[in-house]
């Protein structure tokens, strides 16, 4: 599932070379969530870590990103990794007035099932129609 959410830029790094076939390259988003603002660390990777280019620090935009999770077992302890793997950033449109300093954010619920996230400040968007509707096959079921 996409969520998207609009901020100012806060800090954009460089790209890192994690190891011969993964790069990363990493920014934080300042949202204004309530009376203090949030800052969000987000990761674009492999052929997406361009995207940032366009924008410099203090830009608004809009990024559309997945939640991505991860146990890894070290030592015989199970460690848990979430990441925000944004895959398009644009322009903020309409976002929050000049001189708010603020994000806004918007929650759309999927048509085939409602998102299970609580915090009404972020967008959930279907990613995918279904292949095909419960009249289209001929499974007994």
């Amino acid at each position: 599932m996409a969520y998207d959410v609009t901020g100012r830029l806060h800090e954009i790094f460089d790209e890192q070379q994690v190891s011969e076939k993964f790069r990363k390259r990493e920014f934080v988003l300042e949202v204004q969530d309530g009376q203090y603002p949030e800052q969000i660390k987000f990761q674009l990777v492999q052929d997406k870590t361009a995207l940032i280019d366009p924008f410099k620090m203090g830009d608004e935009v809009k990024v559309t990103f997945n939640l991505r999770g991860r146990g890894f077992n070290k030592n015989g302890q199970m460690l848990y990794f979430t990441n925000l793997e944004a895959w398009r950033i644009e322009p903020a449109t309409g976002g929050a007035p000049a001189g708010g300093g603020g994000a806004s954010y918007s929650q759309q619920q999927p048509a085939a099932r409602p998102a299970q996230n609580q915090n009404p400040n972020l967008r959930a968007q279907p990613t995918a129609q279904p292949i095909a509707g419960d009249d289209d096959n001929d499974l007994p079921f």
